[in-house]
């Protein structure tokens, strides 16, 4: 008897929240003016404001740099490069030949009775 009766009330839990969610809605839909009906506060005109004219800019010529001259590079005497080791010479065993395997024959496709393509026409 318990589940029934909770049962019942979650039936009528449910019911009352889509009352209220269309009620929510109706009222939404009658205080929110629609495009059309939108009301915007006039806003004053804006003063023109008349700035002053830009300065113009007189800069001095560029300097010329003076040319630099780089030392030369001192000679680096390195030492030879050392002879990489060589490796031994590994014999490993020759492969085993896999064996061959004879497949069955490749079946034919089933076909279905009165089912064939259509052959495509030449194009001209």
């Amino acid at each position: 008897m318990a589940s029934r009766n909770t049962a019942l009330f979650l039936v009528g839990l449910l019911l009352s929240c889509i009352a209220m969610s269309n009620g929510a809605r109706i009222l939404e839909e009658k205080t929110t003016p629609s495009k059309g009906e939108e009301h915007l506060p006039e806003l004053p005109a804006l003063p023109k404001v008349e700035l002053p004219p830009f300065p113009e800019v007189h800069l001095p010529p560029k300097p010329e740099l003076p040319k630099v001259e780089l030392p030369s590079f001192p000679e680096v005497h390195l030492p030879p490069k050392p002879e990489l080791p060589t490796f031994p010479e590994v014999h490993l065993p020759a492969k085993p030949e896999l064996p061959k395997v004879e497949l069955p024959p490749k079946p034919e496709m089933p076909t279905i009775p009165g089912f064939h393509f259509p052959k495509p026409e030449a194009k001209p």
